[in-house]
């Protein structure tokens, strides 16, 4: 009885045991996840890059220049999209002693599409690519820490990263608009080449990819040395403007350790408005353009020349938008929009061509007063009977316009040449006298220094200032723009009706099949406003182009306005004979 006793205890003690240890286990477990969370809190949106696979990755062809057949391999620079492929990454894990030439000038290829890297020369490109390794971090992770001196040198591949004032980063995820860097912008080169630490703190905001340069082979491959020519090529610059002319040597080289070096192919964006910008800019090679984008909406005079030229649809009067009669107006300003020639002679020199052809003696004088008007083809449209005009409306302060004919259009208002600032203009007058309309700068296929506005006027003095006062450039108004834009709207026109008045129809040539042609986005029609269409129920699909406004919605865009117009015969019928240069087949 007592060993049976003892073994039954002995089994409950067992199972308890067993419960407890359970217990246990999971306790641990429990606390290992959790310190490997927190030991991985910076990982939470890393991702594993997957190799692509593709049906025919190698293929080879024969260079007739070197006598052989060359072969790549379509793997080599595969990645997923925005990462940075797995081919260049064994690259940058070599040694830069260890790297090809061959190796160096792919990496170099690759490192193109960051806008920082290209904005080098090409010596230190290569040399960048020499010494370049390749790091991935994840979010939160802080790069570098306020108050710390610099040892490497950043390129962000892929990714975002914020500038804080903090030593953990932690206000950049708390501000709900924290200062970013993006994928192609750098930051270390100063530390690198000067003895500065950090006044600030860059932090990831998610995983980011950077290509990195150490102090170490900074030094050993002497891209100091090519840092120090690029920088000479700024002096040299700054030393030949009049601006600078009074300053000491050591006074300019502040200044252009100030500056920074940016290139910009034909057409490109060099900034979406640079008089609210921090930065100013000075153009050391090329020319840039300066734009305005004009919302014609606003503008008076594109109302009341909208609603003259749909008087031609309409064919009565309009009650939404004038109280007073306009036809007559119109006509007069329909007259005062083609200038007045007299094209006999165009005519006689047409018909001796033609008769010579013939074989025919030419020889009679064709008489033209003085006052004639000469016949015109007018547009492709003819006199209608009064019809209604059925479109939806957009109230403005100057009455209703037609929804479709509020739209906007870039103009180009001013040139900026080599040598000369940007951002100057008004750099000195008080902000109430300031011109704060948004202004755009396109490149021309330039090269720019730009800096800080505040670091530059720390530098500046009283020299320096008074020749800034002198210096002024003053735009146009918004109304002056549109007026000018829709004279040389109304001037195309008029040439475009004129060539088909005056050259002769090219001859169709022999027939070929029609062959399907590829969808393209673009179409020339999608950038042109035609206000004959208003008063038609299927309209062309085009791809509209919109551009966006500060606190306003987008706004399209169009390039030329399509307007119905009276034929000139229609206008003054007592000019129906008179002489005009016909094209007969």
């Amino acid at each position: 009885m007592r060993r049976y006793m003892v073994s039954y205890l002995w089994q409950i003690l067992k199972k308890e045991l067993g419960l407890y240890q359970l217990t246990m286990d999971i306790i641990v477990m429990i606390r290992v996840c959790k310190m490997f969370r927190q030991g991985l809190r910076g990982f939470r949106e890393y991702q594993i890059i997957e190799t692509s696979h593709r049906k025919h990755p190698i293929f080879s062809f024969w260079d007739k220049r070197k006598q052989g057949r060359i072969t790549f391999d379509t793997m080599d620079f595969v990645a997923e999209e925005g990462h940075f492929p797995p081919k260049a990454m064994q690259i940058t894990q070599k040694l830069p002693s260890w790297r090809t030439e061959s190796e160096i000038q792919a990496l170099c290829n690759l490192l193109q599409v960051l806008d920082s890297y290209r904005n080098y020369s090409e010596p230190l490109q290569l040399l960048l690519a020499k010494v370049i390794r390749f790091e991935r971090f994840g979010r939160r992770r802080v790069m570098v820490k306020k108050g710390k001196r610099g040892n490497s040198f950043y390129f962000i591949y892929m990714g975002t990263v914020a500038v804080t004032e903090d030593e953990d980063g932690s206000s950049a995820f708390l501000d709900p608009h924290p200062k970013l860097l993006h994928r192609g912008d750098c930051f270390g080169e100063l530390g690198l080449l000067n003895p500065l630490v950090w006044r600030a703190t860059m932090v990831c905001m998610e995983e980011t990819e950077f290509l990195v340069v150490d102090r170490e082979d900074f030094l050993a491959y002497k891209l100091d040395q090519e840092f120090q020519k690029d920088a000479q090529h700024r002096f040299e610059f700054f030393r030949k403007m009049d601006l600078f002319e009074s300053w000491s040597d050591e006074k300019l080289w502040n200044l252009v350790n100030l500056g920074k070096v940016e290139k910009f192919s034909y057409g490109r964006l060099i900034s979406k408005d640079f008089v609210e910008s921090s930065s100013i800019m000075f153009v050391s090679k090329g020319s840039c353009e300066v734009l305005r984008l004009i919302d014609l909406g606003t503008s008076p005079f594109y109302y009341k020349w909208i609603w003259q030229h749909l008087e031609l649809i309409d064919g009565g009067s309009l009650k939404t938008h004038l109280n007073e009669p306009s036809v007559e107006r119109f006509k007069e300003f329909q007259i005062k929009s083609y200038p007045v020639q007299d094209f006999s002679s165009l005519k006689l020199k047409h018909l001796q061509n033609s008769w010579e052809q013939q074989g025919t003696s030419f020889s009679r004088r064709i008489k033209t007063s003085g006052n004639t008007l000469p016949k015109m083809l007018g547009p492709k449209i003819k006199s209608r009977r009064p019809c209604s005009l059925e479109c939806s409306m957009i109230r403005t302060k100057y009455g209703d316009l037609p929804e479709e004919a509020a739209v906007g259009t870039y103009i180009k208002i001013h040139t900026v040449e080599e040598g000369e600032p940007v951002g100057l203009h008004q750099i000195l007058l008080p902000e109430k006298q300031c011109d704060m309309r948004p202004l755009i700068l396109v490149s021309l296929g330039a090269e720019v220094i730009r800096m800080r506005k505040d670091k530059f006027c720390e530098l500046i003095d009283s020299e320096v200032m008074e020749k800034l006062s002198r210096f002024k450039v003053k735009y146009p108004s918004d109304e002056a723009m549109c007026q000018k834009f829709l004279q040389e709207n109304t001037w195309n026109i008029f040439r475009k009706d004129l060539v088909r008045l005056l050259v002769k129809p090219r001859q169709r040539p022999p027939f070929i099949p029609v062959r399907p042609k590829k969808k393209e986005i673009y179409s020339s029609k999608s950038l042109m406003l035609d206000l004959c269409s208003f008063n038609k129920e299927t309209k062309p699909c085009y791809p509209i182009f919109m551009a966006p406004q500060k606190y306003l919605p987008p706004l399209r865009i169009v390039q030329a306005i399509t307007a119905p117009r009276y034929k000139i015969q229609e206008l003054l019928p007592q000019y129906k004979n008179a002489g005009v240069l016909v094209w007969t087949q």
